[in-house]
């Protein structure tokens, strides 16, 4: 059973950074980890109890720099907390997939949600979005998506200690370590 998730950014998008999820599973192995894989753009759930989240990023970060040469985040995040992520969400959040684009920012250990909450622009009638316990949510109008400007966070240093996930991700990623 997952006691963690590694949440990977940047990587197996457009060609950029590649990491193939069998390879990385098998170096995790070699570790003496167990790991499955969800999906290839960076879902990692590892069987890690003796590991704190800080931990489990130092871990997955150093065999992507060893095994893949790819520096990018890693954002660990314990069992309890991805769960707290759904349980926890905003009244309604994610209930509209046909009207919103429903996302969360998972933030590295130590970093204050309601900081990095202020980090991400908001657009009046196209962007909402609630700093949680180490993470944001946040949603944007699908019909106005290109008006939105939720990206300027990545333009501050608040983004080199996060990684985002779709709503749906984030949900499929509990079920998983429920046991599903």
């Amino acid at each position: 059973m997952a006691s963690h998730v590694a949440l990977i950014r940047g990587i197996n998008v457009g060609g950029k950074n590649p990491v193939s999820m069998a390879r990385l599973r098998e170096k995790l192995g070699s570790r003496g980890v167990a790991s499955r894989t969800y999906i290839a753009s960076g879902n990692v759930l590892l069987d890690t109890p003796d590991l704190d989240e800080p931990g489990v990023e130092a871990l997955v970060e150093g065999v992507l720099r060893e095994e893949f040469e790819v520096d990018t985040v890693v954002v660990g995040v314990a069992q309890a907390r991805m769960r707290a992520a759904v349980d926890d969400a905003p009244a309604g959040f994610g209930t509209e997939p046909h009207l919103y684009h429903s996302d969360v920012a998972f933030l590295r250990a130590g970093v204050d949600a309601s900081e990095a909450f202020g980090a991400f622009g908001l657009r009046e009638g196209v962007d909402a979005g609630w700093p949680g316990r180490g993470m944001v949510y946040f949603r944007r109008l699908s019909a106005q998506r290109t008006k939105s400007r939720m990206n300027k966070v990545m333009s501050t240093p608040f983004y080199a200690d996060m990684t985002i996930r779709s709503w749906t991700t984030t949900v499929t990623l509990v079920e998983l370590l429920d046991g599903g």
